[in-house]
């Protein structure tokens, strides 16, 4: 019996499967890492040199000034740059440093530069978690705050064109010259992370949010899709609301290893980032699947519920219906959405099928969009959860736990047909699946 690792958590899950099941593994090209991970960066940012974006009188450099040395060009008198929190796994003691060094040998202080971590409705980080994030070094020398998409001083920049209202950190606003840092990755129903989507969802309001991933039930709110997705063509409307001006995003490998690093104006970064994401992360395979073997990818694409779901929603696309999931979630942070728990704790809440009319009967509501996309996936499919959360707590999350994975792979060999079409899923997270 070949013996297989998931990553779990911070560790990993070893287990054992039939000679006879030949399991598929469905996950990103294993490409190298960069050699220098911080000459790549170098490099992306020495391509579209930040003077280029620094503006002169209130507006962008005049082409006559492009090229010329950047002492010609006035350095802007204070910048923002908005960097991801806690749940995302941006290699910031990569992509900050030389950031930061270009931004001061242009001529900004560090005194003018303020860290801004992009917390979306995630609850602000405090202060003594700053260092999760942000390397101890830049923590020292800059100012370093995070957002509140519920403060009362967030900055009111007018509507999109569907009439989203469109509120954002006030600090942000308020610099000379907007940055974004952070990976271009799938995302189940933006189509893709990246570009400007760390301020345009990370540093605005509550409400400004929840409008946004309405979206994620219009046609074309779908993995992988980026030009006829509503939900990423509106964030990006946001975006230039908030005048997001340059943008250093990463792709990484399974290792979360920086592949390539891109910089430039966050629409560049993302025509440029998407193809070559994409070569690593979709995966096609040829028929669907009766059991799926799957992890997020460990920490912390599996820190709490919230971010783990997406694994689910990224393998029902190349399932069978009726088939097996056993999605292993450590989940050492719960659901990670008080809505969400919230939504689950009405007692009328016992299956999938009353999820589902609830919701429909409500609206959409950021937390109990998770219990929506979770029933959605889970009534095609057979859910049995490996993780860290009470078995009560999943058990009234529809999750259907096992104590491990022998007894989950028991419940699962039930139902399996003679000769099963068996997939491992080790990083779904990061995973395009697509039926060939």
């Amino acid at each position: 019996m070949p013996d297989f690792r998931l990553p779990y958590g911070k560790t990993h899950l070893a287990f054992s499967l039939p000679d006879a099941w030949a399991p598929e593994l469905i996950a990103p090209r294993d490409v190298p890492g960069a050699v220098d991970p911080l000459a790549e960066v170098g490099a992306a940012l020495d391509a579209a040199p930040l003077t280029r974006f620094f503006e002169d009188g209130g507006g962008r450099v005049p082409s006559s000034v492009v090229g010329r040395p950047s002492s010609v060009v006035r350095p802007p008198s204070s910048v923002a740059i908005a960097v991801n929190d806690k749940t995302r796994p941006v290699p910031h003691h990569l992509l900050l440093p030389p950031l930061l060094r270009k931004l001061e040998e242009a001529g900004v202080t560090p005194e003018q530069i303020t860290l801004i971590i992009a917390t979306g409705t995630h609850a602000p980080m405090p202060a003594d978690e700053f260092g999760l994030v942000i390397p101890a070094e830049i923590l020292r020398r800059y100012p370093v705050i995070s957002h509140d998409c519920d403060a009362a001083d967030l900055v009111h920049l007018g509507k999109t064109q569907r009439g989203v209202e469109v509120r954002a950190n006030h600090r942000y606003m308020e610099a000379d010259l907007r940055i974004v840092v952070g990976n271009i990755e799938p995302h189940q129903f933006m189509g893709w992370s990246g570009g400007v989507k760390s301020a345009a969802v990370g540093l605005t309001a509550r409400e400004t949010i929840n409008a946004n991933h309405a979206l994620m039930t219009e046609p074309g709110s779908e993995l992988g899709h980026y030009d006829d997705n509503p939900a990423r063509q509106e964030v990006e409307e946001i975006g230039r609301l908030l005048g997001i001006g340059y943008a250093l995003n990463a792709i990484l490998n399974e290792h979360k290893e920086i592949v390539h690093a891109l910089a430039d104006d966050p629409v560049t970064v993302m025509r440029k980032g998407i193809p070559l994401a994409r070569g690593i992360c979709q995966v096609e395979v040829a028929a669907a699947f009766d059991l799926l073997i799957i992890s997020p990818g460990g920490h912390p694409k599996d820190i709490n519920l919230y971010q783990a779901q997406k694994a689910l929603g990224h393998a029902t696309l190349v399932m069978k219906p009726g088939g097996t999931v056993i999605l292993a979630a450590a989940c050492p942070e719960g659901t990670g959405s008080p809505g969400y728990d919230r939504f689950m704790a009405d007692p009328a809440m016992t299956s999938y099928e009353a999820v589902l009319a609830r919701y429909k009967r409500e609206g959409y509501r950021l937390g109990p969009h998770k219990a929506w996309q979770i029933a959605r996936d889970a009534s095609r499919v057979r859910l049995i959860i490996l993780t860290e959360m009470p078995a009560d707590l999943a058990r009234r999350l529809l999750l259907n736990p096992a104590g491990g994975m022998e007894e989950a792979l028991a419940v699962a060999s039930r139902d399996l047909p003679p000769q099963p079409h068996v997939g491992i899923m080790p990083i779904a997270n990061a995973t395009i699946p697509a039926l060939r």
